[in-house]
């Protein structure tokens, strides 16, 4: 018989609530990818705005608002009630202590409640298995480009729970690129999206800005220099026009420089990607994560892996922001693995600071603590 196990994932590491449901096949030797039943998020930027960035004591008290009337809305979408749920996982790191503290208090709150084991996840190991989700799901083993917020991650991954760290961010991430460079340029919060929506109109090669660690003859990133270039290159302009600020400039300056700047950033993340192919002798790229979304760098990795004949996966363009749905996923995984089991031991901590490499497999009927 097989046997089904319901997994609801909590996320709340940053600046979105996301609650979702998972069924799995959690017998010994299954095969099939657990099945995303429902999913449901709330995202703060509204609220976080007015101050130009997240602000971590807002977005814990909107946590504590959010999960518990999305977590009815899952429930209610999946037909599913609360005594149906078999296991409670949620975020335990990386991310703002506040607001992890909140998923991982509700998670084993409801646990303890429910007489149901939890299960604390990484948020990375989350973003890296969400391709899963997707109708072009990956098979292992491959590499992964994580570009998650304050994240950039090559990972070479053997299958769930074995992952080794080819290279990483020694300073801003990509995503920080793009969120500081568009502060730069005077764009809201966050300004990510907004850049590249405006790079779609301006010529890349207009600006002659760096690439760090281009030829640097390993695969880490940099990125805070090219934010120092793109902070340079404004003021120059400003100058040049006799203008008070950035955004009096021609439509079509900002344009190019908002183009100039995502053509760096992409153009590094491909080349190093590739590199990483090539080191590995791997065939299959996985990229996972909010600038994941970007479609630039969809559209270059596309181009560049199909003449060298590599498949790449994506999450779907929902699920690449932060979510309930690859917390939910990444637990199912576990369990499915064999690697990990749900423990009703309901005292919590979290991990602001966890390094996805530092995840090792876990013998199943081990504790849940990572």
């Amino acid at each position: 018989m097989v046997q089904k196990t319901l997994v609801l994932g909590i996320e709340s590491s940053c600046d979105e609530t996301g609650v979702a449901l998972v069924r799995a096949q959690t017998q010994p030797g299954a095969t099939a990818l657990p099945e995303l039943l429902a999913h449901a998020l709330h995202s703060q930027i509204s609220m976080h705005q007015a101050y130009g960035g997240v602000v971590p004591e807002l977005a814990s008290r909107d946590h504590i608002r959010r999960v518990v009337p999305l977590a009815q809305e899952v429930l209610a979408s999946a037909h599913c009630a609360l005594a149906d749920l078999d296991v409670i996982a949620y975020t335990r790191g990386p991310g703002l202590a506040g607001a992890l503290l909140v998923g991982a208090g509700v998670a084993c709150a409801l646990g303890a409640a429910l007489d149901k084991p939890v299960l604390g996840v990484h948020h990375l190991e989350g973003h890296l298995l969400s391709p899963f989700l997707s109708a072009d799901a990956p098979q292992f083993p491959f590499v992964a480009l994580l570009v998650s917020g304050g994240h950039t991650q090559l990972m070479q991954v053997q299958g769930v729970g074995h992952y080794q760290l080819l290279g990483e961010s020694i300073d801003d991430a990509a995503g920080e690129a793009f969120d500081k460079s568009a502060k730069l340029m005077g764009l809201a919060y966050p300004g990510g999206p907004l850049l590249a929506a405006m790079a779609t109109q301006g010529n890349p090669r207009a600006f002659a800005l760096p690439r760090p660690l281009l030829h640097s003859g390993n695969l880490d990133f940099s990125f805070a220099g090219l934010k120092t270039a793109v902070l340079v290159q404004g003021q120059k302009l400003v100058a040049g026009a006799g203008v008070a600020q950035f955004s009096d400039l021609p439509q079509q300056q900002q344009c190019d420089l908002a183009a100039s700047t995502q053509a760096a950033i992409v153009e590094v993340l491909v080349k190093k990607s590739l590199a990483a192919l090539k080191q590995t002798g791997l065939q299959r790229l996985v990229v996972a994560g909010g600038v994941g979304a970007n479609q630039s760098l969809r559209q270059q990795l596309n181009q560049e892996c199909g003449k060298r004949g590599v498949r790449v996966h994506y999450p779907e363009f929902a699920l690449c922001t932060d979510n309930g749905a690859m917390i939910a996923m990444a637990a199912a995984m576990r369990l499915q693995s064999g690697l990990q089991q749900a423990s009703r031991h309901y005292a919590f901590d979290v991990k602001p600071r966890w390094p996805l490499d530092a995840i090792a497999p876990i013998p199943a009927g081990a504790s849940s603590a990572l």
